[in-house]
Formats: C-alpha cells, sequence, structure tokens
C-alpha cells in the first residue's frame, strides 16, 4: 500500500462557503471547551494537600477522573442534547477536534512543545473528515459527509484505483482546499544501481554540495519578499486596529506568506 496526499482548490458556492465557516467556529469552540476542561481538572491538582492560597482556590472533587479523549468524546454525545447545533456536524468531525486536543498534551509531554493554548476567532482553520467511504469523486466533484457534492479545481491526474481514506479542509487567505489522503495499491521498482556513488552534503551556507563539484546555492525566499513585507506590515500598523481597511491590509500580508510558502512548497 501507498499513501498520498493530494491538494486541490474547492470551488464551494456561497451556501457551502458559509456552513465551511460555521463548521469551523463550532469546532473551536468545541476545541475551547475540551481544553478548558483538561486546565481546570490540573489547575484543581495544583492546590497543596494541607494549604489553600488566600485570595481562590479552584475545587474539583477528588475522585473525578482525569478528562482523556475517550471520556471527552462520551461527554461528546450528552452536550448534543443541550447543544442543537452540535448536531449540524459529523460526529467524527468533533472526535478529530478532541483527538486534536489530546494531541497537543501528548506533544507538550513527549516533545516539550509547552502548555496547549486557547484559539481565538479565526484560529482554527481546518476540520478532517477521517472515513470517506464509497464513491467520492468525479472529474471536479468530491462528496464532503452531510455537506454533499463540492466543486475543486482538479489540477492533476489521481490513480483511477486509489482508495480516498481522509479529506481535510483547510481555510487559507486564498480560498478553501481540500487535501485527499489516497491509499493506492501499487508495487514500487526497485532501483537498479548503475554509474558512481556520488556524495551529497546538505547545509546551511549552500543548499546541496556534492562530491563531484556541483553546488546548489540555498534559496532566499522570505529574503527576497522582506522589502514587500515590511511595505505591507507599515501599512497595517498605520491603519486602525479592527477597521475594515486595517483587515484587508491584513489580508496582503497573509497572501504574502502565503506565497512565500507556495515557492518553498514548490521549490
Amino acid at each position: 500500500m501507498f499513501n498520498l496526499t493530494y491538494e486541490f482548490k474547492l470551488k464551494p458556492t456561497k451556501q457551502q462557503s458559509k456552513i465551511f465557516d460555521e463548521w469551523l467556529e463550532i469546532t473551536r469552540l468545541v476545541y475551547n471547551y475540551a481544553l478548558a476542561e483538561r486546565k481546570d481538572w490540573y489547575k484543581s491538582r495544583s492546590c497543596q494537600i494541607n494549604a489553600c492560597s488566600l485570595h481562590s482556590c479552584y475545587i474539583i472533587p477528588a475522585d473525578t477522573p482525569r478528562p482523556t479523549y475517550a471520556s471527552q468524546c462520551k461527554s461528546l454525545t450528552a452536550a448534543k442534547k443541550q447543544h442543537l447545533e452540535l448536531k449540524k456536524i459529523q460526529s467524527q468531525v468533533l472526535q478529530q477536534t478532541l483527538k486534536r486536543v489530546e494531541t497537543a498534551f501528548t506533544n507538550m509531554w513527549e516533545r516539550n512543545a509547552g502548555f496547549p493554548r486557547f484559539k481565538k476567532k479565526g484560529r482554527m482553520r481546518s476540520f478532517v473528515f477521517p472515513q470517506m467511504t464509497g464513491k467520492r469523486l468525479e472529474h471536479g466533484l468530491v462528496k464532503l459527509p452531510v455537506i454533499g457534492w463540492v466543486k475543486f479545481r482538479q489540477s492533476r491526474e489521481m490513480p483511477n484505483d486509489a482508495q480516498i481514506k481522509q479529506a481535510r479542509i483547510v481555510k487559507r487567505v486564498s480560498g478553501w482546499y481540500v487535501m485527499l489522503t489516497i491509499q493506492w495499491n501499487v508495487d514500487l521498482p526497485q532501483p537498479i544501481p548503475h554509474g558512481e556513488a556520488v556524495g551529497i552534503d546538505v547545509g546551511l551556507t549552500s543548499f546541496l554540495a556534492t562530491s563531484s563539484g556541483l553546488l546548489i546555492k540555498r534559496p532566499r525566499f522570505l529574503g527576497d519578499a522582506e522589502r514587500k513585507l515590511k511595505l505591507l506590515q507599515k501599512r497595517v500598523s498605520r491603519k486602525p486596529i479592527g477597521s475594515n481597511n486595517w483587515r484587508r491590509a491584513q489580508k496582503k500580508v497573509a497572501k504574502l506568506h502565503e506565497y512565500v510558502a507556495n515557492c518553498r512548497k514548490d521549490w
């Protein structure tokens, strides 16, 4: 089995774009609630047994178990009865949001990534459909659970016998994108040794140097765009924060950063 991820730009209707934005906001609230539940539990356990703060002390019953991915998924079912907006979203999408909270704490413990932080409005930029069963793809169309068929720009061909395993919807400054993870049953040919061995060294000053004398310079995509970036950031600083002109200037800065990221990806 061979796994690949293809990225395409979506062309959703106004109604579908509205649904995407609504789902991002709801998943952001679910993420923040799950994070707050875990944070409160840890905060309650940080107080000493024989002493409390003079100002306040957050207390949770001692027999309350530590919130986990499994326990929060169970509470999600009960929360749907009280918060009807949760029923609009596929359950697996909400479960994947809770999985992101679990991953954030795992990275904190194992990789010293720092304590997870809350996501303010606009910071949740993607959600995942972890299972894509049945026929989900036609030329220029992808069928998303609950949402239905959405147009996309098929800029490259995909293997006909490949199976779509997962889809991630991503919001960027240039629009909506879908990242399709496919599983392809293909046998990779074994490399045939030929010619002479070449030593390769990857460095910082030069991107690549070989024993045959080939030297490839390191590209400076951000450095080349630095002058324009300074100009755009200066324009942002001159605008009243929160105004429409400020948002438009921020969007231009974000587009430039996306352009630099695409240059690095395509190099």
